[in-house]
């Protein structure tokens, strides 16, 4: 573990670099509350500092201040201070402070204060995992890894409140895989999932690096591309089609199959498009690409058809 000590005085500072050094810490040390604040911007900042309270130069509740304000990632704050409740003490742990330290420094209070340090440090990282997981699981699609219904609509509301400010269109393309029922009655759910996956990740694949991708709801895909109008956000939508129809899925893994060319299928896309100004809504957008999904699904299917107007 990397410790920042933030203090001014010379011998104790030696002291302290000393201790920690013997004790296999990895040791940063400022002489200035600057020089602490440049030392915990860097990439491979320390977790722990150890501040002077007392020192005008560290500007301790300041610096305190400024790592509670940055937020992540977490800095245990130690402050050192003489003896007794001593006004910089207080000042320092209601700006952000851990926990302090008396002077002259006891080795084995010291390692204890690092201990708990550490374990704050680790039970902080454990909650932000923890955090980072629910948070994927709320707005992602579990079988597909893709954004959910209601993050994809989400967005979708957001890239319109960009429309109105910039006044730039923006295209809705809608994608429903045919014959998925069809699949499922025939080689089992799990072969239909897993046509659901492959078909997922090439579509992904298929559209521009700030596209938005998400799955709509069962068979059908909702894909978000930022300032298309209509023959743009038609060429985007040929251009998908073109790389997922006709493509084959492997799904021998499900075990139903006496070989290869049993356990393959040719999957096929209907797409529908519209186009949105500043005064559409994203109910309106939804609402013409799923006619024009329809219209393709009605008119054979595999096929790409354009909205003809978007209501308001």
């Amino acid at each position: 573990m990397k410790i920042l000590i933030a203090v001014a005085e010379r011998e104790s500072q030696q002291s302290l670099e000393t201790t920690l050094a013997n004790w296999d810490y990895e040791v940063v040390v400022a002489s200035q509350g600057t020089e602490a604040w440049e030392a915990l911007q860097k990439a491979d900042a320390p977790r722990v500092a150890i501040v002077d309270a007392e020192e005008p130069t560290m500007r301790c509740p300041q610096l305190c201040r400024d790592i509670r304000k940055r937020g992540d990632p977490y800095v245990y704050v130690l402050l050192l201070a003489g003896k007794g409740i001593r006004p910089e003490i207080l000042e320092g742990l209601e700006a952000g402070a851990d926990d302090y330290l008396t002077k002259p420094l006891n080795a084995g209070e010291l390692q204890v204060r690092l201990r708990a340090g550490r374990r704050i440090l680790e039970l902080r990282g454990e909650l932000d995992q923890a955090q980072q997981s629910i948070s994927y699981q709320v707005h992602h699609d579990p079988l597909t890894g893709l954004w959910n219904r209601a993050a994809i609509v989400d967005t979708l509301q957001r890239e319109l409140a960009r429309v109105r400010r910039e006044g730039t269109p923006i295209g809705v393309i809608m994608a429903a895989l045919d014959g998925l029922k069809s699949i499922n009655d025939t080689f089992g759910q799990a072969a239909g999932d897993d046509v659901l996956r492959a078909a997922a990740g090439k579509i992904r694949s298929a559209m521009r690096p700030y596209d938005t991708v998400g799955r709509y709801r069962g068979e059908v895909f909702l894909i978000i591309v930022p300032g298309c109008d209509a023959r743009s956000a038609m060429r985007q939508a040929e251009r998908l089609w073109a790389s997922l129809s006709g493509r084959i899925i492997d799904i021998s893994q499900w075990g139903k199959f006496a070989h290869g060319d049993q356990g393959a299928v040719s999957i096929t896309i209907s797409l529908g498009v519209a186009v949105g100004e500043a005064e559409n809504t994203a109910e309106a957008l939804l609402q013409a690409a799923e006619e024009a999904v329809c219209r393709a699904k009605t008119g054979g299917g595999n096929r790409v058809e354009l909205a003809a107007t978007t209501p308001t």
